[in-house]
């Protein structure tokens, strides 16, 4: 099995790589069938030499490769026909950025995968970056904290080396006794409790954080129950209860924001499931936000403070409450809010080891035992010119080619 390791080509760039050097050394130790190409880029994190020096071919010439791996979306005109793709294609919500993209892919009779998708029998996913935007968005939302009110001047994360890095910077720290809500328990919401705990911030109890004060910075760590009841006032049964019927259901989120100074947003929020922080709460005057890290940065979304997307390059703006629309972060009455949509970036060595980590754990193993487990055929979205059954909800956002039905 041939496998060529992409060269990332959207814009802004992106330094992250599926594979680290180190790591494919380890892999093609344990599977001896295994062949690498590395097409050479100027911009990932590790360089051309390192995957030389490691015993790796550099090539522009992927053509023989069995399948192409990538983290992003691949520019149409760099689609190559008939092979097989892994990558991100951010096509699964029918994304109109990437229309045009899943179409070619369609055309030219590739067969993709996307990591989005790698799920297990219960469609739990697999592997992500997900822990490293939880790490980074809370790094940034002490830097905004200290930003907004003059306290202090944290570097940006790029510039760091490592989570250790920011880490260190982080436990310098000086903080008043602020609170911290902190939503979500998947990747994101641990990756943020990791750093949290790591800067040795103390968490308390969801009830303890909303009747008591406390002489140090504190935070508390939600699940969809702590935030969410039912509109009828039944009390919920358990989660699956609420992920089953969220339309059941209505956000009480505004005692969190009436008792939090700083809100990190690491939640998973699905069809039909209510807004999370609506403006209403925004406006009351006992809401005491005054920051808020939409990590899972979903525009128009739950949280109503997230207007747009920022970047890397000017991850901060600031939200008035009292109109809804977006001011400078030191006006008076601005809630700082930092909404990067690609925060692992900003971490790209530790995210790129820790996603090549999980890529070999459960996704190369389905290549070489038949795909047992039904990893592959959970993550294939097009085949021959058609989407695979579990994808034919895109038909309409894309047209299949009908020479191959």
């Amino acid at each position: 099995m041939k496998i060529g390791i992409l060269k990332e080509r959207k814009n802004p760039p992106d330094k992250r790589v599926v594979f680290s050097p180190k790591e494919l050394q380890k892999l093609t130790q344990q599977y001896p069938g295994i062949e690498v190409i590395i097409e050479p880029s100027d911009i990932r994190i590790f360089k051309d030499r390192e995957y030389a020096e490691a015993g790796f071919e550099l090539s522009d010439n992927l053509v023989d490769c069995d399948v192409l791996i990538g983290v992003k979306e691949v520019p149409v005109d760099a689609l190559i026909p008939c092979k097989k793709y892994f990558f991100f294609s951010h096509t699964i919500k029918k994304q109109q950025h990437n229309q045009k993209m899943l179409q070619a892919i369609l055309d030219n009779d590739i067969t993709l995968y996307d990591h989005e998708t790698v799920t297990d029998e219960t469609n739990h996913r697999l592997i992500g970056f997900g822990r490293y935007a939880g790490l980074v968005g809370t790094y940034n939302a002490f830097r905004a904290f200290g930003l907004k009110y003059e306290l202090h001047s944290l570097p940006k994360a790029e510039i760091l080396a490592d989570k250790a890095a920011l880490i260190a910077r982080l436990k310098r720290l000086v903080l008043p006794p602020i609170k911290i809500v902190l939503t979500g328990k998947g990747k994101v919401g641990m990756g943020a409790k990791e750093m949290l705990d790591a800067m040795r911030v103390k968490e308390v109890s969801p009830e303890n954080f909303l009747a008591k004060k406390y002489s140090g910075p504190v935070y508390t760590q939600l699940d969809v129950l702590n935030y969410n009841c039912k509109k009828d006032g039944a009390p919920a049964i358990n989660n699956t209860d609420f992920f089953k019927h969220p339309e059941d259901f209505v956000s009480d989120f505004a005692k969190y924001a009436n008792a939090a100074d700083m809100f990190i947003a690491g939640h998973f929020h699905g069809n039909n499931a209510p807004d999370i922080l609506t403006a209403d709460m925004l406006r009351d005057a006992r809401c005491r936000l005054k920051v808020v890290a939409d990590i899972s940065c979903d525009v128009g979304g739950p949280v109503a403070s997230t207007l747009r997307a920022s970047s890397i390059a000017e991850p901060l703006y600031g939200y008035n409450p009292s109109n809804g629309q977006e001011t400078d972060i030191h006006h008076p009455m601005a809630i700082v809010v930092m909404a990067v949509d690609n925060l692992p970036c900003e971490l790209p060595r530790d995210a790129s080891e820790g996603f090549g980590e999980m890529f070999a754990k459960h996704v190369i193993p389905a290549f070489f035992n038949g795909d047992a487990n039904g990893i592959l055929a959970r993550a294939k979205i097009a085949e021959g010119g058609k989407l695979t059954e579990r994808f034919k909800y895109l038909s309409g956002y894309v047209q299949e080619n009908t020479h191959h039905i």
